[in-house]
């Protein structure tokens, strides 16, 4: 019975394309679209912009659940996986971690002193950044959208789409956009 079940649940894994989340030395969960630099935001950005695609910074911690959740059951989703690879720079920052960050403001602090500057209190937080950040501002600042905490499929995919499509410099708030797509989506 039990190799029946295990059998069970990895065609499941294999027709919904899940792969289980990897997890670093750090105890944070690794995809395979994170980029690891040097965590200088202004670097990041420059290099992102060079590629064409959006900065996203994605704070977690050990042990989170809601980050499990979104490794786990969002993020593998073909469609997200693929939207975020095509679009997105990630840098991921360790909300209790030791390495240096540098923030686009040029102050270098630790990743916990920069998450705790920044104004994150829980993780996962994913912050969106526009192309272009005046001199001067911090990132905590500088995002034009953030994403706290855990979201479904649908949330997320047209959150990573609102900002792609700058729809923050747009009339049509997020709340209505994700509503519109939903509709959308949901026919």
């Amino acid at each position: 019975m039990r190799k029946l079940f295990t059998a069970c649940v990895a065609l499941v894994i294999m027709a919904t394309g899940a792969v289980a989340a990897n997890l670093g030395d750090d105890g944070l969960h690794k995809a395979p679209w994170m980029r690891d630099t040097f965590k200088d935001l202004s670097e990041d950005l420059a290099e992102a912009n060079a590629e064409g695609k959006r900065l996203m910074v994605i704070i977690e911690q050990r042990g989170c659940i809601y980050c499990t959740k979104m490794h786990e059951e969002v993020f593998p989703i073909d469609e997200i996986a693929a939207y975020i690879e095509e679009n997105y720079f990630v840098v991921q920052i360790n909300m209790f971690g030791d390495i240096e960050v540098t923030d686009f403001d040029g102050e270098a602090l630790p990743e916990k002193e920069m998450v705790r500057k920044w104004g994150a209190l829980f993780t996962p937080m994913i912050l969106f950044f526009p192309t272009e950040v005046e001199d001067g501002v911090s990132a905590g600042k500088a995002a034009v959208a953030t994403m706290p905490g855990a979201f479904g499929r649908y949330t997320t995919f047209n959150m990573l789409n609102w900002v792609v499509e700058e729809g923050y410099d747009a009339d049509e708030g997020f709340q209505r956009y994700h509503a519109r797509k939903f509709a959308e989506q949901s026919k």
